[in-house]
């Protein structure tokens, strides 16, 4: 059967890889014309590495303002608190430093910006409501970032930002095209300091990305084939870094499979239940982003097996193993990277399972996922294989 779809090019400009980042950032904010550079980055690559430092000297008197006080998840609360320092500081260009969390953090206070977001509760306006989109459509930034991921969940290439509204603990998202980084940097030097469960886990989401690209109905050829090689990449960058922290031509590999695994988003192709439930064990039991992965996505994939093992077929074979079970080799793989693969090792008890459920039917990605899914009744029989 003919495929059918749109692939919608990013408004990201520029993608700069092997470049440290100390380097690339100062030639990009030059480039732009930036003069007032506002940085996000995680407290604790402020303060405990070099990172931050070395990039605020290289942007000499370019720098001004750093906000590194961005919770887990992006409290909108944090987001609001940092978009209301970069507007005193009459910020020209946000450049983040930082993982997932961080990267979403720069979106949203582009978002904020924008549309005079000042409190918190401003933000229920714009936040994309599954099947009704956003109550109000918020305006494009004028004010870009440049995003220096320092983890592998992917977020620099997509244009949507999730943030979370922590008094009802609900994750939400938050989309525009304009929020797509105008220019990512990957520096694999800048991953290392980054806690390597951290790291290590956050390139399951990736791989997750990947996998549930392939396994979607709406697979291309274009997004397939990037996929494909993602897990090649992943599957042996992460290997390899776990074997060696040090490496940063594994590394390099882990950041360019990211930068793959993202190709079906931007191809429109829909994702499944993994990401579905991921998103909620987020913003409702907070677990970390990688981790939601780790220990949803291989039971997944042996929930919808009945309905797409031809698609799991694919999966097995990119991960050099054709013939093998896909949930097999994704349980070995984040097995031998010491993540964890159940529930219960991320602290999410059965007396969870009914909230976690029935707030996963909100998610729009419950709709897509292969197997059909109609209410939260299915959703707790993925939740209880992976207890």
């Amino acid at each position: 059967m003919q495929s059918v779809g749109v692939y919608r090019f990013p408004q990201t400009e520029q993608v700069v890889f092997g470049t440290p980042c100390a380097e690339a950032v100062p030639r990009e904010a030059e480039r732009l014309g930036a003069t007032r550079v506002f940085i996000l980055s995680s407290g604790t690559l402020n303060r405990e590495t070099a990172v931050v430092r070395t990039l605020q000297a290289a942007l000499g008197n370019k720098s001004a303002g750093l906000w590194d006080r961005i919770g887990a998840h992006t409290p909108r609360t944090d987001v609001v608190a940092a978009a209301n320092a970069a507007r005193d500081a009459h910020a020209d260009l946000i450049v983040t430093v930082g993982g997932g969390s961080i990267t979403d953090a720069g979106k949203m206070v582009q978002l904020c910006l924008a549309n005079g977001v000042t409190q918190p509760e401003q933000l229920d306006d714009y936040r994309n409501i599954t099947g009704k989109g956003a109550v109000r459509e918020p305006k494009p930034p004028t004010v870009r970032q440049i995003a220096v991921p320092t983890t592998l969940s992917a977020g620099e290439f997509g244009f949507t930002a999730g943030c979370t509204d922590t008094q009802r603990k609900v994750k939400e998202s938050y989309r525009h095209p304009m929020l797509v980084p105008r220019v990512v940097v990957l520096d694999p030097a800048a991953t290392v300091p980054t806690p390597l469960w951290l790291f290590l886990s956050t390139g399951i989401r990736a791989v997750d990305h990947a996998v549930e690209d392939i396994c979607s109905p709406e697979c291309n050829a274009y997004s397939e084939a990037a996929a494909i090689h993602a897990l090649k990449l992943l599957s042996r960058g992460l290997r390899a870094t776990k074997a060696d922290p040090s490496s940063l031509a594994a590394r390099h590999d882990c950041l360019m499979g990211m930068w793959l695994s993202m190709v079906g988003s931007q191809s429109g192709v829909s994702k499944g239940a993994s990401h579905a439930i991921g998103h909620i064990l987020g913003g409702t039991a907070g677990v970390p982003h990688g981790y939601t992965s780790c220990v949803m996505l291989p039971y997944v994939m042996k929930w919808n097996k009945s309905v797409n093992a031809d698609r799991q077929a694919v999966v097995a074979e990119a991960l050099d193993q054709p013939g093998a079970d896909a949930g097999d080799l994704l349980h070995e793989l984040i097995a031998g990277l010491g993540l964890p693969r159940t529930l219960k090792a991320v602290n999410v008890t059965p007396d969870q399972f009914e909230l976690l459920a029935r707030n996963t039917m909100h998610d729009r990605w419950t709709r897509t996922n292969p197997r059909r899914i109609d209410g939260p009744e299915q959703v707790l029989e993925i939740l209880r294989m992976a207890a």
